[in-house]
C-alpha cells in the first residue's frame, strides 16, 4: 500500500525540461503516484479538465503559456479551481515567489528539485485539500444553499443546492461573472460581519447573500438567499405582524444600515425612518435598536 492513501493520488507535472520531467517522474512513480506529464501551460489545462488530477507541479517559465498564466487560468475554471498547485522553478527573486503565490499557487519549490523536499511538501499540500474536499462534501448533504468567492467576489465552489436555486432564479454563467461577481466584490471590500446580508441587483428573481464565515485560505463562504420565497422585508412581516413599510425598515437595520441610508434605499427621510422605529420597538417587546436587530437577524439567519 502507498504510504499516501489507499487511492494513488494522480499528479500532473509540468515542464518543458526532459531532465526535469525524468527525475520527477522517476520520483513520484517510486512513492507510489499516478503521474501525468505536459509539456506547457495550454496541454496542462487540457489534461486538467479531463483528467482531473489531485495536484499540479508546474514550472514557472514556460513557451506559449507560463505558469503564472496557467495557474491563473486553473483558478479561473470552478472545477479545476481547488487543484493544489505548487510552483517549480529556477526564479528565486521575492516578487517571482509573491506572484506565484497571488496567482493562486499554495507552495514554492526551486530548482534543482530535492525529492524528499518534493515529496514531503506534497503530502501536506494533498492532506489539505482531502480535508478541503471532505468538509465541502459534508456541507453538500445539509442541504443548504452554500457558496464560496474569493475576496474580489469570484465564484467557487458551490453545493448542489446552490446551483439549483442558481438555474431556478435564471441566473447563467453570464450573469454570475456580470452582475453578481461586481457586487459580491464591492460588498466585501467594506468587510462585511458575519449574518450580514447583500440583496443582489439586476437579476431576473430577486436573490440575496448572507455571510456565513470567512475562511482560512481567505475565501467567503456565503449562503444564497431566494428573496422571492418568503424571505427579507416579507418573512419578517409575516413572522412579526409588522405593516410592510415596518418590515422594510427592520430588515435594514438588521443588515447594519444607518437612518439615513435606509432612507435613501426606500425613499423616505431618516425622521420617517425612525418614526416606523419608534412604532416596531414595542411590537417586538425591546427597548432599542440593536435588540430590535438581534430578533430580525435571528429570524433571517435560520430561513
Amino acid at each position: 500500500m502507498s504510504e499516501w492513501s489507499e487511492r494513488q493520488d494522480l499528479v500532473l507535472v509540468v515542464d518543458d525540461a526532459p531532465d526535469a520531467l525524468s527525475l520527477i517522474n522517476d520520483t513520484l512513480e517510486a512513492a507510489g503516484l499516478d503521474v501525468l506529464v505536459a509539456l506547457e501551460g495550454r496541454q496542462a489545462m487540457s489534461i486538467a479538465r479531463r483528467m482531473r488530477p489531485d495536484i499540479i507541479l508546474l514550472d514557472a517559465m514556460m513557451p506559449h503559456m507560463n505558469g503564472f498564466e496557467t495557474c491563473e487560468a486553473l483558478k479561473a475554471d470552478p472545477d479545476l479551481c481547488a487543484i493544489p498547485v505548487i510552483f517549480m522553478t529556477g526564479l528565486t527573486d521575492t516578487q517571482d515567489v509573491v506572484r506565484g503565490l497571488d496567482v493562486g499557487g499554495v507552495d514554492y519549490l526551486t530548482k534543482p528539485i530535492n525529492p524528499d523536499e518534493l515529496l514531503a511538501r506534497m503530502r501536506v499540500h494533498l492532506n489539505n485539500a482531502r480535508m478541503t474536499q471532505n468538509a465541502y462534501s459534508a456541507l453538500d448533504t445539509t442541504g443548504q444553499h452554500l457558496i464560496t468567492v474569493t475576496e474580489d467576489g469570484r465564484f467557487g465552489w458551490a453545493t448542489p443546492q446552490a446551483h439549483a436555486l442558481l438555474a431556478k432564479a435564471d441566473v447563467d454563467e453570464s450573469r454570475v461573472r456580470d452582475k453578481l461577481e461586481p457586487q459580491l466584490a464591492q460588498w466585501l471590500q467594506h468587510s462585511p460581519a458575519a449574518n450580514e446580508r447583500l440583496s443582489l441587483k439586476g437579476l431576473p428573481q430577486p436573490l440575496a447573500v448572507r455571510l456565513v464565515s470567512r475562511q482560512e485560505n481567505g475565501d467567503y463562504l456565503l449562503k444564497l438567499v431566494d428573496e422571492s420565497d418568503g424571505t427579507g422585508p416579507t418573512l419578517l412581516q409575516s413572522r412579526l405582524e409588522l405593516t410592510p413599510r415596518a418590515a422594510e425598515v427592520l430588515y435594514w437595520v438588521a443588515n447594519g444600515k444607518t437612518n439615513k441610508e435606509i432612507g435613501e434605499i426606500l425613499g423616505m427621510s431618516p425622521r420617517t425612518v425612525n418614526k416606523h422605529l419608534e412604532l416596531v420597538y414595542p411590537e417586538l417587546g425591546v427597548e432599542n435598536r440593536t435588540a430590535a436587530a438581534g430578533v430580525a437577524l435571528r429570524i433571517l439567519v435560520n430561513d
